[in-house]
């Protein structure tokens, strides 16, 4: 199987148009697949970068999944950058061997993927990212909502998983026990993010314990864009769901999988690198092999299309010869000179072709961005923050528990706006 999630079609990277370099990705899966003979591709939300994507996106997907869905069973489910709706809209047209999760129905049902062997299967299931507001009333158990949480409609969810699971293994049909695999989009605590990632609180609350997913083999996680693998410390027991008992090789950096109470949870991470907090990641896809509940996993590099990086200095010499080796990199270039030079982004664009963030940062002193990146820096800030500032700022005093009540109000109103575009 190979595990991928956070592709982010129709992203820009400091306004550069990331649409060919991620085909290429796309191009790299396909070829992976292929000379791997995968039986499954997993894709784990985030396919677009936001509720209503460019034609080209659009169009670049239904290609790649036509590719795809020709050497494996491919199953998606959507994030919290996707339009649920408009992702999973054709869900009932796609040819057999593709598989959109993206409704609160689907949860709890498995896709079935035979092994190379005959006596190796895999159960995966699909969960789309849970809007807990649109989520806790469905998946309760009862008349009463649950609560207001990422981890309560995550641990109803993962219930319906287990009780499928447990069902047919009480009544096995095939020569072997299947393994079993979730798909899902969520901030799992323990996990390091990025600056890259949309936030996803509600009520204060983003994160969810990892121990949440027990009783599954392989947790095949999306949001964060750092490769990683998530530790898993015991949790509630369940005797009707093994675990996993085997031994992760990741690319040298591999521990036991399954430990007490939880298989193997990781990320694995965006393609693309999509912001500087990324700067030192190594991209990659996860290639996944399952046998009765044993996993080994393995990182395959993504392909590179050019090189991040930052470079700082005197202005003199930023110019002069010693940067040559790094000039066709996308950079974030620092001006280090007690004053602004003069013509200075124009000069060093000259100089680095492909720079993205050009910033005079004198030591000591107040940065001065060129080339109108200064909101790239506000993005990476908290909008709670941002908004408390501002009205720190223009009434005297920081803001207090009703006004931070309606202005939590206010940004759920905003992302169920955008939620149903």
């Amino acid at each position: 199987m190979l595990h991928t999630s956070d592709w982010h079609l129709g992203r820009c990277l400091h306004g550069v148009d990331l649409l060919e370099y991620q085909a290429a990705y796309l191009d790299h899966l396909v070829v992976l697949a292929r000379v791997e003979r995968v039986q499954a591709v997993v894709v784990s939300g985030d396919i677009f970068d936001r509720a209503v994507p460019p034609v080209e996106a659009v169009n670049l997907l239904s290609e790649s999944l036509a590719r795809l869905a020709e050497v494996a069973q491919v199953v998606m489910t959507s994030g919290n950058h996707d339009s649920a709706a408009r992702l999973g809209f054709a869900a009932g047209l796609m040819r057999p061997g593709i598989d959109l999760v993206t409704r609160l129905d689907q949860v709890g049902q498995a896709v079935e993927v035979p092994g190379g062997d005959a006596d190796k299967s895999c159960l995966i299931y699909g969960l789309p990212f849970l809007d807990v507001d649109a989520a806790r009333g469905p998946l309760a158990p009862g008349d009463e909502p649950l609560a207001r949480s990422h981890q309560a409609v995550l641990t109803a969810a993962m219930d319906q998983v287990r009780a499928d699971f447990a069902r047919r293994m009480s009544a096995p049909t095939g020569p072997g026990r299947p393994s079993s695999v979730v798909v899902a989009h969520a901030f799992v605590a323990g996990g390091e993010s990025s600056e890259s990632e949309r936030d996803i609180r509600v009520g204060g609350v983003d994160h969810v314990p990892a121990s949440v997913f027990a009783g599954v083999d392989y947790v095949a996680l999306g949001h964060l864009h750092r490769p990683q693998q998530v530790k898993v410390s015991p949790g509630r027991p369940d005797s009707a769901c093994p675990v996993g008992k085997g031994k992760a090789g990741l690319g040298g950096e591999g521990k036991a999988g399954g430990e007490p109470g939880g298989g193997l949870v990781r990320y694995a991470g965006s393609p693309l690198a999509f912001g500087f907090s990324e700067l030192n990641q190594t991209k990659s896809t996860v290639l996944v092999e399952l046998d009765r509940g044993k996993v080994t996993t393995r990182l395959v590099k993504a392909p590179l299309p050019r090189r991040l990086g930052e470079v700082a200095g005197s202005f003199e010499d930023l110019m002069g010869p010693g940067f040559d080796d790094v000039s066709g990199d996308w950079l974030r270039v620092t001006v280090t000179d007690p004053a602004r030079p003069e013509e200075m982004v124009q000069r060093l664009k000259w100089r680095f072709p492909h720079a993205l963030v050009i910033r005079h940062l004198p030591a000591g002193g107040e940065s001065s961005l060129g080339g109108g990146q200064g909101a790239a820096n506000v993005m990476a800030i908290d909008p709670m923050t941002v908004a408390g500032d501002f009205l720190a700022y223009a009434a005297g005093a920081p803001p207090d528990q009703s006004e931070l009540a309606a202005m939590d109000q206010a940004r759920e109103a905003v992302r169920a706006k955008e939620r149903g575009a």
